[in-house]
Order: C-alpha cells, then structure tokens, then sequence
C-alpha cells in the first residue's frame, strides 16, 4: 500500500490551485515545495495580471483556461477576501500600422469569448490623458490581485481539506514501481523517501528536471525548458498619476511588451522586458543599466516619463518551452499513461497566464485524475 494517494509537486499558484481541489477528493495528498515558503518565484515575481484572454489562439488550453480562469478568479477573490482590483486595460496603438493588429487581436479576444472594444484615439486619452493612443482596445475585466493573497487563501484551503504541505522538500528523486512512484526528497534532515499512487508535477520552473527523473526524455517530449527573464522599473510617486489602469502597447512575438500597471499596492510599474538566460540561474537583479532602453520603450507609451523617472523594481523568470526566436507555445498538461507512467500528470511551460488560469488549470487537471 502507497504511503499516500497523490504528491503535488510544486507549491506556486497552480500547484496551489490543485492542491486546494484535488484535496476535498484526496485528504491524504501531499504538496511538496522545495523553497522555505510557498509561491517565491514565477507566481509571485510577475505583474499579477488578471488576463482576460485576447490574445491566445482559439481552441488552445492557453485561450480556455485564461478566459475560464479568470471568471473563477474574480469570484474567488470575493468570496475569500483577497485583494484585487478590476482595474480595467486598454492596448495601444500608437502608429497607423498598429491599428490593423488591434483588429485582429479584437477578433482573436471575440472567439475566445473576451469582451472587448474598439475605442477611438479621443476615447483612449480620456482614460489615459498621458497615453497619446490614435486608436485602442477596451478590456473592462482585466484587473489586478495581490499574489501572495492568493496564494495564501489556496494554501488555507488545502489545509483545510486535509492536505500536508511539506516547504524545503526538493524533489530529487522520481522512481515508477510496480504500482505507484517512490518520491525521494532532499530536506534539511536528509534524503527522505515516500510512495505515492499518483504524482502532479507543478514545479514550475524545474518542472523539465522533475519530469527528466522518471525517465521522460526531455528532447524528444519537447519539456526542455528556456528561462525568460523580465525585469520592471517604477515611477516615482511625483509621476504616479502618469497611468490609472493597465496600458499594454500592441504586442510582440515573444512578449506582451512592456507595459504600464497600477498595482494592488497603488504603486505604478512598467515591464517586463524579455531575456533569454543563457544559463538556468534565478538571478534575480534588476541591472540599472537597463533603464535608459528601457526608457524608450516606456517613453513609447508614456512619453512625458523621463529616464529618471523609473527606478529598478522587481524580475521574474518565466519557463517557456519555446526556445528564443520559436512561436509561442500552448501549455502541456499531460496524462503520461501511454508512456508507460500511468497516475503521473505533467504541467510544463506553465508562463503567462499561468496566475490568471490557476483555478482552471486546477479544474482541468482534477477531471483528468482518476
């Protein structure tokens, strides 16, 4: 008999998420994090975006869940007091030939079923008087929340419900036997060992290594992962007023861009910017001499901010699965049964909208738990 009946590897938003469903069915379940506390990188460094899901190609689990999530999203952070705030967004065009790229991110918005709306140049800089827009996109449920809040509320729940969170447990072990995994862990005791009958692996930024344990080849799955680092700048509380709500300027392939928000806190913020790391460190500094590029692009949106207006903020790290210069990739949520691990089920890739979608994902990943 397995020591337990599922492990959820991974103690961000989405492993969060899981755990808090998947527990009310599984009392006994185990959320492993290999950091001291819950939720310290993907889920907590980001612009903690409320999505609404325009952007992502119709029928993919991005594009779903996004929209789904943030329904569930909202609701939740009503009914368990986390903070939040549907900002409203709107997205730039700034050049005539942006317009046309507006159209089709409106068209893309409507099939996934996101309200949006076309507004005019004049409407765009009565919202945002310092955004010289000629024409944008209107998303009135698109907003913001405090992360840890979140994160914090999920953690409760799971509890609740029975589940044992387990911090500073580093997967370094991942075995099938005959009839369930043996998990080994790194702790500050020692290696420990335990069987579990199902296995989720949430790990976010390590979720490639976790998966690599069991024997999955990487390569030939298409789980390596490339770590894209973003890093913001804030404005200085004399220029806060520069931006009400969330300004996105048209997007590019490999990013949302740079863009203007308010946070939870009130605090203005623009970024992220996107670097591929050529090397697997979470490195988190934000490198001053970023700033005068960064500037341009800010200026771009905001063009009374000057270089010395924005000060290092925050960076996070993002684990795509597409490598720098590929398309953009749908997540993986994967039942690995027909490679020979039945009971294990991978999340790889899980960026942006990996917040926004977190209590979708958590759906999704419980209907396919047997």
């Amino acid at each position: 008999m397995s020591d337990t009946s599922l492990t959820v590897i991974g103690a961000g938003a989405v492993g969060l998420a899981i755990a808090a469903r998947l527990a009310e069915r599984f009392p006994d379940l185990i959320l492993l994090e290999r950091r001291e506390h819950h939720g310290t990188e993907t889920s907590s460094r980001n612009s903690e975006v409320i999505h609404a899901g325009m952007y992502y190609t119709p029928g993919s689990l991005k594009a779903r869940l996004c929209v789904e999530g943030n329904r569930l999203l909202y609701e939740y952070c009503a009914k368990h007091d986390v903070p939040h705030n549907r900002l409203t967004k709107i997205i730039v065009a700034m050049l005539t030939e942006e317009v046309a790229r507006l159209e089709r991110i409106l068209a893309t918005g409507r099939q996934n079923g996101v309200e949006l709306e076309m507004i005019t140049g004049e409407r765009s800089r009565e919202l945002e008087p310092h955004v010289p827009a000629i024409a944008a996109l209107f998303s009135p449920n698109t907003g913001v929340l405090s992360a840890h809040g979140l994160m914090d509320a999920l953690l409760l729940e799971a509890r609740s419900k029975g589940a044992t969170f387990q911090s500073s447990a580093t997967v370094v072990g991942l075995e099938k036997t005959d009839r369930d995994y043996r998990i080994s862990i790194d702790t500050p005791g020692g290696v420990e060992s335990f069987t579990s009958e199902r296995v989720i692996n949430a790990a976010g930024l390590e979720c490639d290594t976790v998966a690599g344990l069991v024997g999955i080849d990487l390569d030939a799955a298409g789980y390596r992962l490339h770590y894209c680092k973003g890093s913001y700048f804030s404005v200085t509380s004399a220029k806060s007023h520069v931006v009400r709500r969330l300004v996105y300027p048209v997007p590019t392939p490999v990013s949302l861009g740079v863009h203007g928000l308010v946070d939870i806190a009130g605090r203005v913020r623009f970024g992220p910017d996107a670097e591929f790391l050529k090397e697997r460190s979470l490195d988190y500094r934000v490198d001053l001499d970023k700033r005068a590029a960064f500037a341009k692009g800010v200026r771009r949106l905001v063009p009374s901010l000057t270089e010395e207006d924005l000060s290092p903020d925050i960076s996070g790290i993002r684990p795509k699965v597409q490598a720098p210069g590929e398309p953009a990739r749908d997540f993986i949520i994967r039942d690995e049964s027909d490679r020979g691990y039945p009971g294990l089920i991978n999340l790889i890739g899980i960026e942006s909208p990996g917040l926004t979608s977190c209590l979708a994902i958590a759906r999704h990943v419980d209907a396919m738990v047997s």
